[in-house]
């Protein structure tokens, strides 16, 4: 389920790709892209190796590439890359991941 990525994400930042949430709502209708609500659901791609603790090794992080995670509405704002054609991802902190969404 995890897609190859080039980036490598430090300390505590998790690379997600945001999941497209549907275009039409149950009654049919087509939503305009400036009608649309930011995703707050997305796959998370790539983990950093956690934050130090006091004694300087890293703090294992509690989510993994493959997880489907909700974040908060406005994480990763102004960290969102284009890293393949029509392909976006945010880098964000763990701190920002509000659950995991179990499988």
């Amino acid at each position: 389920m995890s897609k190859k990525i080039d980036l490598v994400p430090l300390g505590d930042r998790i690379i997600v790709e945001p999941i497209e949430e549907e275009e039409v709502t149950s009654s049919g209708i087509i939503l305009p892209e400036s009608a649309k609500e930011r995703p707050q659901r997305g796959t998370v791609l790539a983990v950093g190796p956690g934050p130090r603790g006091d004694d300087g090794k890293h703090i294992r992080m509690d989510v993994e590439s493959g997880d489907v995670v909700i974040y908060s509405k406005y994480a990763g704002s102004g960290s969102e890359f284009k890293i393949e054609a029509g392909r976006k991802v945010l880098i964000l902190s763990e701190k920002d991941v509000l659950a995991k969404v179990s499988k």
